[in-house]
């Protein structure tokens, strides 16, 4: 699949919007992630209003980019009916985000994955920009939009790093 080697976090955008039927291509992929037990336990709040995405900039030191990016979304979980005791939803969550990357990519778009989650300093004013209910964890914020620059493509395999039955 071309896209996994190709996609490259973006960090400047166009002063172009992105297609409604782009965002709706990048939900339907990350709803199509793996998901243990079936849980699916993700939500997605599409943010485009300018002045929260430059709010976001001034809590989360890792997210100038929004500065520019016609658009972010924001990747929760819903904690309610959480099975295996809790222990996957955020592989879950990981896989969601890398689908809408990786979705991007294919459409031309660029996205940078930003962290939230585990970090209370970033958690709670996330939340409360986004009017989470309490049961919904806002995990990471993806900027969205037209790149602005071309990244590198550079080889990423390291055989140093395989081992075979033991370490």
């Amino acid at each position: 699949m071309k896209e996994i080697f190709d996609r490259r976090s973006i960090r400047r955008y166009l002063d172009k919007p992105v297609a409604d039927e782009d965002i709706q291509k990048l939900l339907r992929a990350a709803m199509y992630a793996p998901s243990a037990g079936n849980e699916k336990p993700w939500h997605f709040i599409v943010i485009k209003d300018r002045s929260k995405l430059e709010e976001i900039t001034h809590f989360h030191p890792h997210t100038q980019m929004l500065k520019q990016a016609p658009l972010a979304i924001l990747v929760c979980a819903d904690l309610t009916d959480i099975k295996y005791d809790g222990m996957f939803w955020i592989q879950d969550i990981a896989a969601c985000t890398q689908n809408i990357l990786l979705q991007a990519t294919e459409l031309g778009l660029g996205t940078c994955w930003c962290g939230v989650y585990p970090n209370e300093r970033l958690v709670e004013p996330m939340a409360k920009l986004a009017e989470l209910p309490s049961h919904i964890v806002p995990a990471a914020i993806v900027a969205v939009g037209h790149p602005g620059e071309e990244r590198m493509i550079r080889d990423r395999y390291n055989p140093e790093r395989v081992h075979y039955e033991k370490w």
